[in-house]
């Protein structure tokens, strides 16, 4: 009798185990992923997160939600990421700015890049160009060099705030070429190009998506590109590089998750990834908003965040400048 009850809870009990560790075993993912965003909407970071994640989506058979949170240069968005839940079901999407440069001022947060997130894998960079007032009597890197020093103390460089990628390409020209232009902090990018373009400040590193109207319609001129060599972005610029070389101020965007996450969801999520950045439609949309699709495995991601975060930080002690001042 006990040998019948026996099989009989057997009986019903095999059926629940085998549709458990069926449900164990479906492939990632089964539902929505969100992706942080720790920007605004609108923007360049926010078209970029939105055209791939809806092809990275569409590959993994389901919606990739955008939810914007932006705040505090990143660190809001960037923290609910690291503190999300290793499933592979919450992302987020980082850059430069709070993966290295923040950690390089050694500003207090509430993660560590390296030790809180698994790298997925790098999205694109976002090639900078040194841009000057058409006023300006300068065609090339060399003749700003030559103004600078004939006029020391006189040239202002703009930048959208202390501690961003723009200014901290102003710390290493002076460095590199020995000059010494005046540093003029703006709150944003816009008020700063605004400025450049009445000529009430005369250089400025930018991105495309911020001055490429200006530069078409004349009131901006390009002289280099600040990556070290010619990009896809605007492949006719001459590289600052060539004149003084190992120069090289861009951004990037990658895509994170949570540490440990199952390396199995990081292996398919980087592979969906970089098919969606070889995608030819992608890599031209991208383009179109100047940054260049670079695909790439989660080892290069991670060895790209120390590489950057040590070289920002040597170039930031070098100028003096520190996490109050970036403020």
């Amino acid at each position: 009798m006990r040998n019948a009850r026996t099989r009989s809870y057997l009986g019903a009990l095999l059926p629940a185990l085998l549709c458990a560790a069926t449900a164990h075993a479906q492939p990632y993912p089964t539902k929505p992923v969100r992706l942080i965003v720790p920007y605004p909407p609108a923007g360049t970071t926010d078209f970029v997160a939105r055209e791939v994640g809806l092809k990275v989506g569409e590959a993994l058979g389901q919606q990739i939600v955008i939810d914007n949170r932006p705040g505090a240069g990143t660190l809001i968005g960037l923290t609910q990421g690291a503190r999300a839940a290793p499933d592979g079901y919450t992302i987020t999407f980082g850059t430069s700015a709070g993966l290295s440069l923040i950690p390089a001022l050694g500003a207090k947060m509430a993660f560590d890049p390296l030790r809180d997130f698994a790298p997925l894998g790098l999205m694109v960079y976002v090639p900078y160009f040194l841009v000057v007032n058409p006023s300006l009597p300068v065609r090339n890197v060399k003749e700003l060099i030559d103004l600078a020093k004939a006029q020391p103390g006189k040239l202002n460089f703009a930048s959208p705030g202390v501690g961003t990628p723009n200014h901290l390409g102003i710390e290493m020209l002076n460095a590199m070429a020995g000059v010494k232009f005046v540093h003029v902090p703006y709150k944003g990018g816009g008020p700063a190009v605004t400025d450049l373009v009445a000529g009430q400040v005369q250089v400025m590193f930018s991105g495309t998506p911020q001055m490429s109207a200006m530069v078409k319609a004349g009131r901006l001129r390009v002289i280099a590109t600040a990556t070290p060599k010619p990009n896809r972005v605007a492949p006719e610029q001459p590289a600052i590089a060539d004149l003084f070389p190992g120069f090289d101020c861009n951004t990037w965007y990658g895509l994170l998750a949570p540490a440990g996450t199952p390396p199995a969801v990081v292996a398919r999520f980087n592979a969906e990834l970089n098919r969606a950045l070889a995608d030819p439609g992608v890599i031209q949309r991208l383009l179109d908003q100047g940054v260049e699709a670079t695909p790439g495995s989660p080892a290069v991601f991670r060895q790209l965040i120390v590489a950057e975060t040590e070289r920002w930080r040597k170039v930031i002690k070098a100028a003096g400048i520190t996490a109050e001042s970036a403020q």
